[in-house]
């Protein structure tokens, strides 16, 4: 039997998680939610970009109220809604889904990811208050904050000897990334002297916190602290990008790193290089192929090195990272209306392994 599941927001991660739940015979599609006015009313296949390609109608249609979704009585909620900005009403959302006995998967609170050590214990228990109260389970992931370090670096780590140091990177061009709130709160496109949201002292500690002390925990590393740093490149001349212009002199590469400190050395490591052309800083770090790659290094016995090259024959490397992330999301459904009540990380989650995903075409060959 499908599994019942509804849906909260249709941005760029949302979107292609809802695309998924409408293709995938595991789930039945019972309700979608959206923060947009003009949304509301239209169809699930046509919020996705489903209906436009292959004239797909649901009969789902978009509410704006959370008490409505929910009246559709899902086993579970997939939550894509903004929760950087907003992080106090995606929390107060994802509490009452639970509370109401909705087991959640999503993209959104971060914090919620892995935050032992990260988040005041306060706002963690009333997370697992609402879970308990209504016997459901929450599991936040995605790519980077995601499996990039958190299920790879794992398993990786699982044939070593010993251990250094381990290293997560993102490298890449997003030129592309067509989101603009996203884009804003990292910087580009604004004057070096302004120091934005992602910048601020702190902030980049807390973001990708939780990917620090995730791996510490399945490391069993004591983390002291977690320091961050950061460098910036200006724009050598104006030009256009997926999100409007960026002007001469503004930001237009970025580089920033959160260590996680344990005895005086950066234990585990989480790197971004973030260009908006490939020209800018050639000095840093290089993806592997094409504009975007991940990249795992254990420093240990023995050490590796992996990159993780995302493509897609529907879009570019920024495409196809977030369709990964939306697959991750997706995927873990089962494994979490399975899990015990509470908030469920990949330490205690069975490998989610894409069973029931496999659909060949004309494109692969036998």
């Amino acid at each position: 039997m499908a599994i019942r599941v509804a849906h909260v927001g249709t941005g760029n991660v949302g979107g292609l998680a809802l695309a998924e739940l409408i293709t995938n015979p595991q789930f039945e599609l019972t309700g979608v939610c959206v923060s947009t006015p003009e949304k509301v009313g239209k169809d699930a296949g046509e919020l996705c970009g489903v209906g436009l390609q292959a004239g797909v109608v649901t009969g789902v249609t978009a509410v704006a109220d959370l008490d409505a979704l929910l009246a559709t009585k899902p086993e579970c909620v997939v939550y894509c809604a903004m929760g950087d900005t907003r992080l106090p009403d995606a929390m107060a959302d994802v509490m009452r889904i639970l509370a109401a006995g909705v087991n959640v998967v999503g993209s959104s609170p971060g914090l919620l990811q892995f935050p032992w050590g990260v988040m005041p214990d306060k706002y963690i228990d009333r997370v697992e208050d609402a879970a308990r109260q209504g016997n459901s389970s929450i599991l936040i992931t995605g790519v980077d904050p995601g499996f990039i370090n958190d299920l790879i670096p794992f398993a990786l780590a699982g044939t070593c000897q010993s251990i250094e140091q381990v290293r997560c990177m993102e490298i890449a061009d997003y030129a592309t990334y067509d989101g603009a709130e996203v884009m804003h709160y990292m910087g580009f496109g604004r004057p070096l002297d302004e120091v934005p949201m992602l910048l601020q002292p702190g902030i980049l500690g807390i973001a990708w916190g939780t990917a620090i002390r995730q791996l510490a925990a399945g490391l069993g590393i004591e983390i002291d602290e977690i320091t961050e740093s950061y460098q910036r490149e200006p724009a050598p001349e104006d030009f256009d990008i997926a999100v409007g212009r960026v002007p001469e002199g503004t930001m237009a590469a970025l580089q920033f790193e959160i260590r996680g400190m344990s005895n005086g050395r950066a234990a585990i490591v989480i790197e971004h290089i973030t260009r908006l052309r490939p020209d800018l800083r050639p000095d840093w770090a290089q993806p592997a192929a094409g504009g975007g790659s991940y990249r795992v290094e254990i420093t240990g016995e023995p050490s590796y090195a992996v990159d993780i090259v995302p493509s897609s024959r529907k879009g570019d490397h920024n495409h196809a990272a977030i369709v990964g992330a939306a697959g991750r999301i997706v995927n873990a459904i089962p494994a979490v209306i399975a899990a015990p009540p509470g908030i469920r990380t990949t330490l205690d989650l069975p490998l989610v392994t894409g069973k029931g995903l496999y659909a060949p075409t004309t494109l692969v060959s036998t």
